[in-house]
């Protein structure tokens, strides 16, 4: 087992490695008396990985509850939110106890979300089940929940107790949740680092997990520790989600969300070039990557609907928004882009051709 250790306003431990979840209860005793855990998870992760974390929990001496919803990003809403919140209540759930998220990001975002708001705050901890959650959502301490204006609109900076990243559980990921973490991973790969990227460029989905989660998760270990509430360096790793996220919404929330960041690094990445801040290599580069690994990189949702919703994006400001922008693989800038410049910049990336 591999521990990476997390500096910010609440320090804690990233744990990888194999057949981790048997004992997770003792190892999330490690960080604090276990009164009652709440596994929070959905219809899909529970039935395959609910009975071993509770028995684990049960082993380690807590009285153990379990709040499950439906899977998808339909469910990361105002509505299940406040439906797990009115379940802790009922049950007396108190800040001194914890929940336990099991899944992927909806859930690793909702339960993150739940717990810094329930009774002003409590702890949580991620166990992350598909590879897009290891090594990205899971980390980091952003949680939230979707308004019908966008993805994430509500939602605070608040860090788990621990993160438990067990290699197995990806066994029973289906192809097309893999790919969509490798989306992630070749996003880390361009932001900083070039021997990751190649590594996927060149095996795909059989690229070596241990070493892609413990790079990713190094990696946003070090930008979290300079920068927790994303004010500069940490915006970078919003390369492709601003385009994505506005892909995400046209699409109804129809398509994965490592399917959207794969079509927004390819639009960004295109209209970098012809703006001249990369060259046509690292397009290449990253278009290659991107085919290894099977996903897709065509925006085919209109020009006027995408710009309305990346500028509806959280991440706009009152003058348009911030993209990240590639300079060369391992390397990108943070450009400034007015609300008009942003329809010119999706045009640049191939948005609303035919």
């Amino acid at each position: 087992m591999d521990t990476l250790h997390v500096t910010a306003s609440r320090d804690y431990d990233i744990l990888i490695g194999r057949d981790l979840l048997k004992d997770a209860g003792a190892l999330l005793a490690e960080t604090g008396a276990l009164n009652t855990a709440v596994v929070v998870s959905d219809d899909n992760v529970f039935p395959l990985y609910g009975g071993a974390v509770m028995k684990s929990l049960e082993r380690a001496g807590a009285r153990v509850l379990s709040f499950v919803f439906p899977h998808g990003e339909h469910s990361k809403n105002l509505r299940t939110y406040a439906g797990l919140m009115e379940f802790l209540c009922a049950q007396r759930v108190g800040r001194n106890d914890l929940l336990v998220a099991l899944g992927g990001g909806v859930v690793g975002d909702l339960t993150g979300f739940a717990a810094a708001t329930y009774q002003r705050g409590m702890r949580y901890a991620q166990i992350p089940t598909t590879l897009l959650a290891a090594v990205d959502s899971s980390i980091g301490g952003k949680t939230a929940v979707d308004l019908t204006g966008g993805k994430n609109q509500a939602g605070c900076f608040y860090q788990p107790v621990r993160v438990i990243c067990d290699e197995d559980t990806l066994k029973t990921l289906p192809v097309e949740e893999m790919r969509c973490g490798m989306a992630e991973v070749i996003k880390y790969g361009v932001i900083g680092d070039r021997a990751l990227f190649d590594c996927v460029k060149r095996d795909g989905l059989s690229a070596p997990m241990g070493y892609v989660i413990k790079t990713c998760a190094a990696m946003k270990r070090d930008i979290v520790a300079r920068d927790e509430f994303d004010r500069g360096e940490r915006m970078q790793l919003n390369l492709g989600h601003t385009f994505g996220h506005a892909a995400e919404k046209c699409s109804g929330y129809s398509i994965l969300h490592g399917q959207a960041v794969a079509m927004g690094l390819t639009a960004i990445t295109r209209a970098a070039v012809k703006k001249g801040y990369c060259d046509e290599k690292t397009l290449e580069d990253t278009l290659e990557a991107l085919k290894v690994c099977g996903l897709p990189t065509e925006i085919a949702y209109p020009l006027d609907d995408m710009a309305a919703a990346a500028l509806s994006d959280k991440k706009a400001t009152g003058r348009g928004v911030r993209l990240i922008v590639p300079e060369t693989i391992g390397k990108c800038t943070i450009v400034e882009v007015s609300a008009d410049g942003v329809r010119d910049w999706m045009q640049a990336g191939g948005i609303g051709h035919d």
